[in-house]
């Protein structure tokens, strides 16, 4: 039998057992005569093979058997080797440059582009690539650029003033990047989750901050306000 007549023989069959438990319902015979079409219906489509139970999928879990019984784990700290109180308070010096990450998305990557063209046009900053997927601990696509800590009272309010809508984390870097992204950020604008699960503090060998190298020549004088 074909689907089409298959389909056709359901529908008819549907029709002889819902149409005299209609009238039944008309003539006064209420919701037991309605949930009783109902079981009927539903009991002739499960001899047809129209409903069908789902099938087990054969072999065994990767996760094992019962596991509904296995206990709750605590799980490891968030922020391994973090004093729940410092001792006293850091000094700003520790801080020796800063990174803008600019984030974006298929709707707002022109308004990206622009930002970092007029941003390459007017600071000796290091302008990193285009991530066009998630990198990092940044979750949504986004690029960035590094600048030196005399930057910082110029940068931060151009970002605030030509954002234009984007959200922008800006944060500094020290030895301590999860700190860096997670505790010491600014936000312009919105901000946004920022998977700093695994980041980890530099290993021997390793610079202890990560370094500024300037790769753009300014050619356009910053705006300021005239008197």
């Amino acid at each position: 039998m074909s689907d089409k007549n298959q389909h056709a023989a359901i529908d008819l069959e549907w029709a002889n057992l819902l149409s005299p438990q209609r009238r039944t319902v008309l003539r006064g015979g209420g919701l037991v005569a309605a949930l009783a079409a109902s079981s009927l219906a539903a009991s002739a489509l499960a001899q047809d093979g129209a409903v069908k139970r789902a099938q087990p999928a054969p072999g065994k879990s990767p996760w094992g058997e019962h596991t509904d019984t296995a206990p709750t784990p605590r799980p490891v700290s968030v922020r391994p080797g973090e004093e729940t109180l410092p001792g006293k308070p850091r000094a700003y010096t520790d801080i020796e440059s800063y990174h803008a990450h600019i984030y974006f998305d298929e709707d707002s990557y022109q308004k990206a582009a622009l930002i970092r063209k007029w941003a390459a046009e007017r600071f000796q900053i290091e302008l990193g690539d285009w991530n066009l997927e998630p990198r990092g601990p940044h979750v949504t696509p986004s690029f960035y650029f590094g600048f030196t800590n005399d930057l910082l009272p110029v940068i931060v309010p151009w970002l605030q003033l030509n954002s234009l809508g984007l959200t922008i984390l800006i944060h500094p870097n020290t030895e301590d990047p999860r700190a860096d992204h997670l505790y010491y950020a600014l936000w312009v604008n919105r901000s946004q989750p920022v998977n700093g699960y695994a980041m980890k503090k530099p290993g021997p060998g390793e610079p202890r901050v990560e370094q500024i190298v300037v790769n753009t020549r300014p050619t356009v004088k910053i705006e300021t306000s005239r008197a």
